[in-house]
């Protein structure tokens, strides 16, 4: 049996060029007991000076981890490895479309990811060395990057952990595609909004009353949305992909699939007598069990609509005709309504409403006003 002083035996890698241009080196091969030649073609690519500069770095690769001990023989290298950064940017534009033809993907999510894709690239080609290929891309490129975002442009922690979820998105695609061994966001965290309250406004009663008032008269349709946004908490991605047939007015509940759910997990939400009410008087239910609750119009239709039809609504309609302030979001409505719910139910109740994961997401709503003394301990005396 070989000693691994002779499993680890080589020769420095050389590079030979002419007609072909190749790499070669020779290191031990335990199985024939002896040195064997190993042979990189590079004519693949067509540019000389490209050629040159990848070689130059194959080679400096290579000998890094000649010198550690690896061996060609024992572990293939995975020739993704050296596929061009742009190449497999490409790869990732390609993949991110049929995520969204398949429904994987938001037309919203795609329209970010894209930005920060693109953003990406400007920021390598801005770097004093840019990296040129796939295994260059690493912890301490995405590290830079996210300094990039947060400190140099001053952005929000919130920007600042939407490019971390973008990147570990692509590194996820380049470890399923073996164009990396390693995972280059292991370790960095998200600066996260944990314990946080929320940024957006909360609408008061009267604000409600003036929002609700507007709706009858101006857009019913929408104010079916606002429903279900403030009383069963459904996200407006979610509400664009809600079919006549997830609604059961015997049991008087809405069913969330897994497939269209934030957290993909089924959900049984229950509808208030409210919210049936305006549903019958808009006749939502004369119209075929497979249309989407909101489609054309905020109307039940065959086409699927992007959920960005209600943000601009409310934009453009609601908060300006009633001159409502920034802080003022059609996503308000769910956040009003998960706190003014928790006045009245139970904190599991509204929990299980919300389809949250846990209480403490639930308590972020909660507010001071009824957080209340724990009556046990009011009266409590200890031996101190």
């Amino acid at each position: 049996m070989p000693s691994l002083k002779e499993i680890q035996g080589y020769t420095p890698p050389v590079l030979h060029t002419g007609k072909d241009w190749y790499i070669d080196f020779y290191a031990f091969n335990p199985v024939y007991g002896e040195m064997r030649r190993k042979k990189i073609k590079l004519n693949f690519i067509e540019k000389i000076t490209e050629r040159r500069k990848y070689a130059k770095d194959y080679m400096n690769r290579l000998s890094e981890k000649l010198s550690v001990g690896w061996n060609p023989w024992i572990e293939q290298e995975s020739s993704n490895a050296y596929m061009l950064f742009k190449d497999v940017i490409s790869k990732y534009r390609t993949f991110m479309n049929k995520m969204l033809k398949d429904g994987r993907y938001r037309q919203e999510t795609l329209k970010s990811y894209s930005s920060y894709l693109h953003n990406m690239e400007l920021f390598n080609e801005q770097k004093k060395v840019p990296i040129t290929y796939i295994y260059q891309f690493d912890k301490d490129f995405c590290v830079m990057l996210l300094d990039e975002v947060y400190i140099t442009r001053d952005n929000t922690a919130f920007t600042r952990d939407n490019y971390l979820g973008f990147l570990k998105s692509f590194s996820s695609f380049c470890l399923n595609h073996n164009y990396l061994t390693k995972n280059p966001t292991d370790g960095i965290s998200s600066l996260g909004r944990k314990g946080k309250k929320k940024i957006r406004g909360v609408l008061s009663e009267d604000l409600l009353i003036k929002v609700s008032d507007y709706l009858k008269e101006q857009n019913p349709h929408f104010l079916l949305a606002s429903y279900i946004l403030y009383y069963c908490f459904i996200r407006p991605a979610e509400m664009t992909k809600l079919k006549l047939s997830n609604i059961s007015l015997e049991r008087q509940t809405i069913f969330v699939q897994d497939t269209i759910s934030k957290n993909k997990k089924d959900g049984t939400i229950t509808l208030p007598a409210k919210v049936i009410h305006l549903m019958l008087d808009l006749k939502i239910f004369d119209h075929p069990h497979d249309y989407y609750l909101f489609s054309d119009g905020m109307k039940p239709g065959k086409v699927e609509r992007s959920e960005k039809m209600f943000r601009d609504w409310w934009a453009r309609h609601v908060r300006k005709d009633l001159k409502l302030p920034d802080k003022y979001k059609f996503y308000s409505l769910k956040d009003t309504g998960i706190t003014n719910m928790l006045r009245h139910y139970d904190v599991l109740s509204v929990r299980d409403q919300a389809r949250h994961s846990s209480i403490l997401m639930t308590d972020i709503y909660t507010p001071h006003d009824i957080q209340e003394a724990n009556s046990l301990i009011k009266n409590y005396q200890g031996d101190f």
